[in-house]
C-alpha cells in the first residue's frame, strides 16, 4: 500500500514518497520519512517491511561513506546502484533477506541525472521514471502523458509530481494524504514542499 515515485529529467531527479505507516487496517503514523540520503548527490526511496527498509538504507549509506573514506572519492549513482543490488542479492541468498523495493535517484557531473529501480529480488534497471505500490497503477499513466522526454523545468516537474499525487488520492481507496518530495541536481539534495491533501484542497479552492 506504500507508494514511491521517481522521475529523471535532463538535469535533475524528483523523488516522492508517501509518509504513512500502516499496520493491517490501522494507520500508525503519517510523518514517516522514506527518502534516505546516501551521499551528497544520491537519495534512496525505499518501501517494504518497516525494519528492513530503514536498516538496509542505513547499511548502504554507511558503506558508501566508508568507500569514500578509504578511497578518497565517492561512488557515482550507477556504481552505488550496482553496489546496492549486489548487497541485496547476497542477503537474498542468506537466512536474513531484506524485503525492500527501492528507487535510487542521483546526479553525476559526467553522466547527469539518473534513476535506478531495485526490487527485493535484486533486479536492477536504469529507468526514466517508475513508481512502486498501488499508486503506480494510476500515476505511471499520468507521467506517460506529461513527461515530454524529460525536458521540463523543476517547477514543471514538481507540478507533474502533484498531478500524480492528485490522481492517487482521487482514484485509490487507500488513504495516502502526505507525500515528501526531494530534488537532486548538480547543487545537491533539496527538500521541496510536501504534497498533502490539505495543500491540494487549498489550491483547488483558491483556483475556484
Amino acid at each position: 500500500m506504500e507508494c514511491i515515485i521517481g522521475i529523471a529529467f535532463k538535469d535533475y531527479v524528483l523523488l516522492a514518497a508517501d509518509m504513512s505507516t500502516v499496520h493491517s487496517i490501522v494507520v500508525m503514523k503519517e510523518d514517516e520519512i522514506k527518502l534516505h540520503k546516501l551521499s551528497e548527490h544520491l537519495v534512496m526511496a525505499a518501501v517494504g517491511e518497516s525494519g528492513d527498509k530503514t536498516q538496509f538504507a542505513e547499511y548502504i549509506a554507511k558503506n558508501i561513506q566508508l568507500y569514500k573514506m578509504r578511497n578518497g572519492y565517492g561512488l557515482d549513482p550507477a556504481a552505488a546502484a550496482h553496489y546496492t543490488r549486489k548487497a541485496l542479492a547476497e542477503y537474498l541468498r542468506s537466512r536474513t533477506p531484506y524485503a525492500v523495493n527501492m528507487l535510487l535517484g542521483g546526479y553525476d557531473k559526467e553522466a547527469g541525472a539518473s534513476l535506478h529501480f531495485v526490487d527485493y529480488l535484486a533486479s536492477l534497471v536504469k529507468v526514466k521514471y517508475y513508481a512502486f505500490g498501488y499508486g503506480g497503477y494510476v500515476s505511471l499513466s499520468v507521467i506517460d502523458r506529461y513527461y515530454k522526454d524529460g525536458d521540463l523545468t523543476p517547477e514543471e516537474g514538481y507540478d507533474l509530481m502533484k498531478k500524480c499525487v492528485i490522481e492517487i488520492q482521487k482514484r485509490l481507496v487507500i488513504n495516502l494524504p502526505n507525500f515528501k518530495v526531494q530534488l537532486i541536481n548538480k547543487d545537491g539534495i533539496m527538500d521541496l514542499p510536501n504534497i498533502t491533501a490539505k495543500t491540494l484542497a487549498l489550491e483547488a479552492s483558491n483556483a475556484a
